[in-house]
């Protein structure tokens, strides 16, 4: 599949990635009034969603939802939907409505997993096809809380599972799973720091990576790589 490599300085890809989401927001509004979005958290959140936010984008035709998100409550700085709150929907006016909160701090795991997953279906069909997934890498090439080696990976009737055992603490998760990444109309990976280089070498050289992140890139429909010298710095021609 279609995967494209960006390497600039952090500005720029931000920029960069501003234009992108715009340009598909806009297709898909016209298209079909809607825009389906699934975020992150960490660096990326940090980094990127502040100018995310101020686009001058239709925010009541956007479906935020989360790849996903740790066991804590929304006001814990570790929960993914709080950052996007903080840094992007409250600053854009993005109406409650349009806002999909994986809640993952529920009593019981399991049923919020079931219950996420058929509100990505009601909104993003069955099975979901989301228009634009962003993705940060953790250095072991994680993506979402799919972990290499895990079982998750092989993981293809559901949408939405739960995650017990993550090797990154906390260890119960909630995470889409490797079907949705994959079936998006286009997914973006970021990578800063050299602490990610030897994984983006793996997911764009190595043909037979099973990290998760190369498993996304080979399979997706349309894969951008957004990177900083420093995480592109082991790949051929750098």
């Amino acid at each position: 599949m279609p995967v494209e490599t960006l390497v600039d300085k952090t500005q720029f890809l931000a920029a960069a990635l501003a234009r992108r989401f715009q340009d598909s927001a806009r297709h898909a509004l016209v298209a079909r009034g809607r825009f389906t979005v699934a975020l992150p958290g960490g660096s990326v959140a940090t980094g990127f969603f502040p100018g995310l936010a101020r686009l001058p984008v239709d925010w009541s035709g956007v479906d935020f939802f989360w790849g996903d998100e740790r066991a804590v409550p929304p006001e814990h700085p570790d929960s993914n939907y709080g950052l996007a709150r903080s840094l992007w929907l409250d600053p854009a006016g993005v109406p409650a409505e349009r806002v999909h909160r994986m809640r993952a701090d529920a009593p019981d795991l399991d049923a919020a997993a079931a219950d996420y997953a058929a509100g990505l279906e009601r909104v993003a069909g069955s099975p979901p096809r989301l228009d634009l997934v962003l993705l940060g890498v953790g250095p072991d090439g994680h993506v979402c809380s799919l972990f290499p080696g895990h079982p998750l990976l092989a993981e293809r009737a559901r949408s939405v599972a739960v995650v017990e055992d993550s090797p990154k603490p906390p260890p119960r998760r909630m995470t889409l799973t490797l079907p949705v990444l994959i079936g998006a109309e286009l997914v973006v990976v970021v990578a800063l720091g050299r602490g990610k280089a030897e994984i983006i070498r793996s997911a764009l050289e190595d043909a037979q990576s099973h990290l998760p992140v190369a498993l996304v890139a080979r399979q997706a429909r349309e894969t951008l790589f957004l990177l900083d010298a420093d995480a592109a710095s082991l790949l051929r021609g750098r």
